[in-house]
């Protein structure tokens, strides 16, 4: 167990941290010169468009990743399965493109938005293909293939970016050429992601037996509403700041939830790579698994701390810098948002567990509660007080309820004991409250890197005294001298 985690999870952890760092570099170079070569008005209706393309594409993947990945690891007839798949997602892609038209000229009068959604819609279709290959990777552990793909997505996206800085193009224009874009990344997709034994006239031409989609889709149900809510909990806050606030909203909650993102992706990173082996460790030993659980939990509730005092020390610094002084309120709505991030990495962690012990039915209710904690708040918050603020509250506030729900459950089956639940909060209270005082007083950017410090210090410390100190100590022993009678 060991080895492979030192092998594949690492490997695959490791091509995935350093290509997204590449992609996330050009795709926010991209987004950044979006938001400032476009006026307020053609971004905000770009991003309206997307929000609504994003809130259809989190239902027509049916969330069957996870289910895709357990049942590939477990069948026998895997080519089987992957043809099923693959017209499963190609069916309901285009079903899906359908209702993203029929849900831009519903919700937006706008003409821009509408045309937009027409343009960007398509992507729909393209993602679902891509998403088959995506988790086919997964259980194969070749990750790396998608991570070389999706970065030669970005530099494409960059260059396009580029053409900007030399002439204006329409935004009409910008989301043609993107389209092409997608194309081209989905074309790579089945020629190299899949070795090229599928063709894309293949797949568009393959016949779907309704009745086995059907078949397929009532027993995962459950995979699908978590694959749904996962995207339509943060989508949901664009589209109600969309009808109630202002456009130069949209943009700010837009350009957060943007570098939220951003930090998601280490911990979906390495989940890509822990899930499959907590399900294969979870086969043999059920303690070996725990354990994995129990390391990854310590790394994963360090990095959001890590990263909600990063953005509480230099948000206010980057993002006007970023984006320009138009955007210079958004710094205050970031740190909102990033309260998020202490409870994230580990509430991933925890929904990757439960679906492993085939526990999915109970994630599935507590990511329901969870939306539908947030949908309230945010419209009883947005009727009297009208600001963003309250999205970002309300995400935070039902993402506590989801942590929680998970922690009732693990305590419930004996997978972990209340004092580890009731340590997290109160270290995560802890160290955010002591920061946080500290920052009122002395400069951030010196207070981030020396506070950080003194962790890493006192954590090597630690690890030195328990480990490394207690084996020398073990290795010093004298043999025992064994007298003759």
């Amino acid at each position: 167990m060991t080895t492979f985690l030192k092998g594949k999870v690492f490997s695959n952890s490791a091509w995935g941290v350093f290509s997204n760092l590449f992609q996330n570099i050009l795709f926010s170079i991209f987004f950044i010169v979006i938001a400032r070569k476009y006026d307020t008005a053609d971004f905000a209706n770009y991003i309206l468009a997307n929000t609504l393309y994003g809130f259809v594409v989190a239902f027509s993947s049916l969330g069957l990743g996870q289910w895709f990945i357990r049942t590939l690891l477990e069948t026998d007839d895997k080519k089987l399965l992957i043809h099923q798949f693959f017209k499963i997602q190609i069916l309901v892609g285009m079903f899906f493109y359908v209702i993203n038209i029929v849900l831009s000229y519903s919700i937006y009068s706008n003409t821009i938005v509408r045309q937009l959604s027409l343009l960007i819609g398509i992507n729909v279709i393209f993602d679902n293909i891509i998403y088959v290959i995506k988790f086919l990777n997964i259980a194969e552990a070749q990750q790396k293939k998608t991570f070389i793909i999706l970065s030669v997505e970005a530099l494409l996206k960059f260059l396009v970016a580029c053409l900007l800085f030399v002439t204006y193009i329409p935004i009409i224009y910008l989301a043609i050429l993107l389209i092409l874009l997608r194309f081209i990344t989905l074309n790579l997709f089945i020629r190299l992601g899949t070795k090229n034994t599928i063709k894309l006239r293949q797949l568009l031409g393959a016949k779907t037996n309704i009745q086995e989609v059907k078949k397929i889709v009532l027993r995962n149900w459950s995979f699908i509403v978590i694959g749904s809510i996962s995207v339509v909990y943060w989508r949901i806050g664009n589209i109600l700041i969309s009808k109630t606030l202002t456009l130069n909203d949209v943009a700010n909650y837009e350009i957060s939830y943007k570098l939220f993102s951003m930090a998601e992706i280490l911990p979906f990173i390495v989940s890509s790579s822990i899930f499959p082996l907590l399900i294969s460790t979870l086969k043999k030993s059920k303690s070996n698994a725990l354990v994995i659980y129990k390391r990854a939990f310590i790394a994963y509730a360090a990095y959001g701390l890590f990263v909600f005092t990063f953005i509480l020390s230099f948000s206010e610094l980057l993002i006007p810098m970023l984006f320009g002084e138009k955007y210079a309120r958004i710094p205050m709505y970031c740190i909102e948002m990033f309260l998020t991030i202490l409870l994230f990495p580990t509430a991933l962690l925890q929904a990757n567990l439960l679906v492993a012990m085939k526990l999915e039915k109970m994630d599935m209710w507590f990511n329901a509660i969870s939306l539908v904690i947030n949908i309230i708040i945010c419209l009883i918050g947005l009727y009297y007080f009208k600001s963003m603020m309250v999205v970002n509250y309300a995400i935070f506030f039902s993402f506590f309820v989801f942590h929680l729900l998970q922690d009732v459950l693990l305590i419930r089956r004996k997978i972990i004991q209340p004092t580890h639940s009731l340590l997290f909060y109160c270290t995560s209270i802890a160290v955010v409250s002591i920061y946080y005082f500290l920052a009122q007083r002395f400069n951030t950017i010196y207070l981030f890197f020396l506070f950080w410090f003194f962790v890493a210090t006192v954590f090597l410390i630690g690890y030195y005294n328990k480990y490394v100190k207690s084996a020398k100590s073990i290795l010093s022993v004298e043999p025992v001298q064994f007298s003759e009678k």
